[in-house]
Parts: structure tokens; C-alpha cells; sequence
């Protein structure tokens, strides 16, 4: 019987404290504390973040470890998120996993948060199935949106990716110029469920080979409310539901334009989501609805799973500890690391 391997990960990218405890490609405990003091900046204000990632990174660690039943001297290595991210969070992060890695003694090993984002399918998870090499993976978030071919645990190309900004980041400035609170995103998937989506239309953008451009996209929806404001100055009040429901279903079929394209060209039928993003119910849906219409093996997240959180950055650790693939103390994080670094 092969033997278990214990891996503590850290997750401290954005403004979530993260750690999790995982044996092999069981999840035994995966604990965040968030940070509600962006609210009402509208947005994450990095000092603020790395500040607060200070105050929360021990007393996250103990919760974790007591809900794994596990010892600080059982861990077998310590996994952190190293890229991408906000540098000043990676950087309570990376310090705090070198420091535990020093005074323990155990291996430390740096991983890719868009990494983990795709590898958390391969955590156990009752009556799910993981996916099958190769497939492709839609990971959209706050800061990617990227179509990636997966070939292995750690063997990842990148077949298109945006331009410019991010889905999530499109769904998060509309939420804002709505007047919604931040983040915005889970508001305009929770007000589109009772609104029309074809009441409304927007163009798609139209970037170079398989990539995506939201930049174009979010210019021409403040123009399109601030149309809407001139000729009725309660156009926002009267219209919420149909404005969220058309621009989320545009933003989804953008998506999913690119994504069919990719796997005719690959043809390849297993796909799966991720990200933050991939927690949007229209996603989901469609997902499935189109999985169906072209014969794909689908694959969706748990909740839990979809936003920054330490369970894929210690399953990431653990397939990087199988192959010996650690790191030195001299290990400095990398905002803008590659999916294929």
C-alpha cells in the first residue's frame, strides 16, 4: 500500500487566507478566512489585503490542521502560491511557507495559482469523475480568462487566452457602473435569473486567432447605460434584471465562442471549467447544454473549489512532489508567472 503523502498548501493570492490540508488526492480540511474590509472600496486594495493576510495566516493554519486531525510534524512538504497574484499577499505567503518549511525541515514547493485552478478537478470529490487526458480547460476569473490543453498533472499549453482584461474583471466593472456592491459578479448572476437575456444585445469583440478581448466590451456597456441614463434617469432601477441577464449571456456565448472553435480544432471532447468565474450559474448551465449539443465529457467545480482557495494549491503540491519538483529558500513570488511555467 503506497504511502500517504501529506501536503500543507497556502493560498494567499488576492485577498483570501487559505490553507489546506490534503493525503494523496484527498482534501482533509481547506480553510479561508476572506476579507469583507474591500466592500467599501468597491474593489481590493492590495495594502489593505496583504495586511489583513498578515493577521489571519496562523490562526488559519491551526483551524486547518485541527480539522485534519493532522500535526505540524506529520506534514510531508509545504505548498504556496507563488503566481500570479498581488505581490505584497504573495508575499505573506511565500514568507510564511519558507519559514515553516525552514523550521520543519520540509521540502517547499512553489505553485502556479492558474495551475491549481485546473488541478482541482483532480481532488476527490463523491460523485464526481475526473477528466481524462487530454482535455481543455476554460479557466475565467477575476484575472484570467485563458483556454488551456491539459495533458498531464503538470504539462499545460495555453490556446488562447484575452487581450486585455479578464471576464471576471467585465462582470465586476459593470456590477460597479450598476451601482451594485462589491463583487459584483455574484449580483448580476443572482438579479439575471429573473431577467430577459435577449432583451438587450452588445457585440462581440473580434481579437486575433482563439483570444478574447473584454476591454472593447466593457466601454461599450458604460455607453450603453449611459444612453439608457440620458433618455430615462431610472433606466438602471426599471431594466436591472434584463441589463444583468443580457450581459451575462453575452459574456457566457463570448466565452463559449472560443471554446467550441478550440475543440474542433483540437478535437477534443473532454472540457472542463474553472476559476472563480466557473461559480456563475449561466456557465454552468451552458456548459452542460452545450456539452450535450457537441458529445463532451463535461467537467464543473464544486463551489467550494471555484474561487482562490488552498485545496488546488495543495493538490498542485502534491503532483509537483511526486515528481521532485521543489524549490530554494531563494524562491521570490511571481505576479505575472505562465500558466506553462
Amino acid at each position: 500500500m503506497s504511502k500517504d503523502n501529506i501536503i500543507l498548501g497556502i493560498e494567499s493570492s488576492c485577498d483570501d487566507t487559505s490553507v489546506a490540508i490534503s493525503s494523496n488526492t484527498k482534501i482533509l480540511a481547506n480553510i479561508t478566512a476572506t476579507q469583507a474590509i474591500h466592500e467599501q472600496y468597491g474593489g481590493v486594495v492590495p495594502e489593505l489585503a496583504s495586511r489583513a493576510h498578515q493577521q489571519n495566516i496562523v490562526p488559519v493554519v491551526e483551524a486547518a490542521l485541527k480539522k485534519a486531525k493532522i500535526e505540524l510534524s506529520e506534514v510531508d512538504a509545504i505548498a504556496f502560491t507563488k503566481g500570479q497574484g498581488l505581490l505584497g499577499s504573495l508575499l505573506v505567503g511565500t514568507s510564511f511557507a519558507k519559514s515553516l518549511s525552514l523550521g520543519l525541515n520540509k521540502p517547499l514547493i512553489g505553485v502556479n495559482h492558474m495551475k491549481g485552478h485546473i488541478l482541482a478537478h483532480f481532488i476527490d470529490q463523491e460523485g464526481k469523475e475526473k477528466p481524462q487526458f487530454p482535455f481543455i480547460c476554460l479557466t475565467v476569473s477575476g484575472g484570467h480568462t485563458q483556454l488551456v490543453k491539459i495533458s498531464a498533472p503538470l504539462k499545460m499549453e495555453v490556446l488562447g487566452e484575452t487581450i486585455d482584461d479578464a471576464a471576471g474583471e467585465a462582470f465586476d466593472k459593470a456590477a460597479k457602473l450598476m451601482g451594485l456592491p462589491y463583487p459584483g459578479g455574484p449580483l448580476i448572476d443572482k438579479y439575471a435569473q429573473t431577467g430577459n437575456k435577449k432583451r438587450f444585445e452588445f457585440t462581440f469583440p473580434k481579437p486575433n486567432d482563439n483570444n478574447y478581448s473584454f476591454s472593447g466590451l466593457k466601454t461599450q456597456f458604460m455607453n450603453f447605460l449611459k444612453k439608457g441614463l440620458k433618455e430615462d434617469e431610472n433606466f438602471i432601477k426599471k431594466n436591472l434584471n434584463d441589463i444583468c441577464a443580457s450581459y451575462q449571456a453575452h459574456i457566457i456565448n463570448y466565452l463559449f465562442k472560443n471554446l467550441i472553435k478550440v475543440a474542433k480544432q483540437e478535437k477534443i471532447n473532454h472540457i472542463a471549467i474553472a476559476g472563480g468565474v466557473s461559480a456563475n450559474s449561466y456557465l454552468r448551465n451552458e456548459l452542460k447544454t452545450i456539452g450535450n449539443k457537441y458529445n463532451w465529457e463535461t467537467y464543473i467545480p464544486e463551489f467550494q473549489y471555484c474561487t482562490d482557495n488552498a485545496g488546488m494549491i495543495a493538490i498542485t503540491g502534491y503532483y509537483q512532489f511526486l515528481e521532485n519538483d521543489f524549490c530554494e529558500q531563494s524562491v521570490v513570488p511571481n505576479p505575472r508567472i505562465k500558466v506553462e511555467e
